[in-house]
């Protein structure tokens, strides 16, 4: 007995401390977080890796919560002359018995017009809407600042407006 509790303790050890996770279902999600924007930010990013396993895909159709006025799925992409663009998606599919990372340079979730400044370590409620397996309540935990350079940072862009119409 001394040995499996001596091997499960190592594992918990090794796991970094800020990963979280929740189950619901046939769907993982994987540590749902936010790179502190600035202080004076408008816009943030929100990332996660999401499992299915699933035998039939779902989607991800949208993420609604009270720390910013609009929340999004966006996707990244560059074309072949190096033009980056942002775009909103009407969902992200996740396959069956695949993974999907919603990760800087690719799809993530858009916090556009913070509500208040993020500060690391702090944890905010989202739901995550799904067509299969519906609403589901998540954290996003504000993680360390992103070093300059390391990817795109949303703090200094001005979402405000992105897809409104009068």
């Amino acid at each position: 007995m001394k040995p499996l509790v001596s091997l499960l303790a190592s594992a918990l050890l090794a796991m970094p401390l800020w990963a979280h996770d929740l189950t619901v279902g046939d769907l993982t999600i994987i540590h749902p977080h936010i790179p502190q924007p600035a202080a004076n930010a408008m816009a943030a990013g929100g990332f996660m890796v999401i499992t299915n396993a699933g035998a039939t895909a779902d989607r991800l159709t949208g993420v609604e919560s009270d720390i910013a006025m609009k929340v999004e799925v966006h996707e990244s992409r560059v074309d072949e002359n190096g033009v980056g663009t942002m775009t909103p998606v009407a969902f992200v599919e996740i396959p069956p018995g695949g993974t999907v990372s919603l990760e800087h340079g690719g799809y993530h979730v858009m916090f556009m017009g913070l509500t208040a400044p993020l500060t690391e370590g702090e944890m905010h409620k989202a739901t995550l809407i799904f067509e299969q397996a519906g609403r589901v309540e998540i954290e996003f935990q504000i993680d360390p600042p992103m070093m300059m350079g390391a990817a795109m940072d949303h703090s200094t862009m001005d979402h405000s407006t992105m897809g409104q119409t009068d």
